[in-house]
């Protein structure tokens, strides 16, 4: 009999479970792909915005959106159509009931676990096709997975049951590096919007700075060379945050760690030509940047609402 077994709202950056339906089935094959399940679950960043994975007697489809991915276990004779317009309806109820903000905070396993009654139901009419036919139209999810169906993840890609990851494929390795130079961040928020607006501030005092200081030197050659070079990569640090802010990269945490640690160092060097307040703001808007890019994560393709 075809059907769908469970279903888990997962978020992408670090695998944390959001909410999940349970299933009693305890067979040795449910009990491994429970650990396939969980071995996804840690790479769903790696892998494109619809997959699947075939395990045998049991299938593995996830779609990913914003930064959260949609997760369901069937029988490997469940239509694809039907499971994919499965994970879209949760995929579009979550979104409307939680906003980006609250699945970035979530701190706590399953924090959404009440959004659990909403999958149970939604199995329940999928699982029962004859109640389903009426309701929905598969017509436009069939054109979708024939125009771009879901890539079939390999068993190498997902690694071994002891946790040491077997290599990538060279292929699949480089469409990745292809995709995230293409890739877009979630909407930016009122906060992000903030901690831009402050750094754009924060490198233009730096460059009027830089500035006076070259204006100084070649007036009176009272003035430090190194302090133009402080205020100058300043005033950079300050840009580049901003490119982190609204550009996706690679490393981008990394780099946002970093380029914090040089506006310490600057303002550092220039505290006998700053009082301690202007020290205070500029390391503290340096501060607030840096997690503002920490929060704003990629996003997964937008859900098409037909609009």
């Amino acid at each position: 009999m075809s059907t769908i077994l469970s279903a888990s709202i997962i978020r992408v950056r670090d695998g944390l479970p959001l909410s999940a339906s349970t299933d009693y089935e305890q067979s040795t094959g449910m009990q491994k792909c429970r650990k396939y399940f969980k071995m996804l679950s840690k790479k769903l960043a790696q892998f494109p915005d619809r997959c699947t994975l075939k395990t045998g007697h049991y299938n593995i489809n996830f779609i990913s959106s914003l930064g959260v991915s949609y997760m369901m276990l069937c029988t490997e004779n469940y239509p694809n159509v039907l499971a994919f317009s499965f994970l879209d309806e949760l995929q579009k109820e979550f979104i409307t009931t939680y906003n980006v903000m609250k699945t970035n905070t979530a701190v706590r396993p399953y924090c959404f676990i009440e959004f659990d009654n909403f999958i149970q139901r939604t199995k329940q009419r999928y699982n029962n096709p004859r109640s389903l036919s009426t309701k929905i139209n598969l017509s436009d999810m069939q054109m979708e997975i024939k125009l771009r169906p879901p890539y079939q993840i390999p068993m190498c890609e997902l690694g071994s049951g002891n946790g040491v990851t077997s290599a990538f494929s060279v292929d699949y390795k480089g469409a990745g590096k292809i995709s995230s130079a293409h890739q877009r961040l979630e909407p930016a928020t009122l906060s992000g919007i903030v901690a831009f607006i402050l750094s754009l501030l924060c490198g233009v005092l730096n460059l009027i700075r830089g500035f006076h200081a070259v204006e100084s030197l070649l007036q009176t050659d009272g003035e430090d060379l190194n302090d133009i070079i402080a205020f100058f990569l300043g005033t950079a640090a300050c840009l580049y945050q901003c490119y982190l802010l609204v550009y996706y990269t690679g490393w981008r945490n990394v780099k946002s760690f970093l380029t914090f640690g040089l506006i310490c160092l600057c303002n550092m060097y220039l505290y006998e030509l700053r009082n301690l307040w202007q020290l205070f703001f500029h390391v503290t808007v340096g501060a607030f940047v840096t997690l503002q890019i920490w929060l704003r994560q990629a996003q997964g393709k937008a859900p098409d609402y037909d609009v």
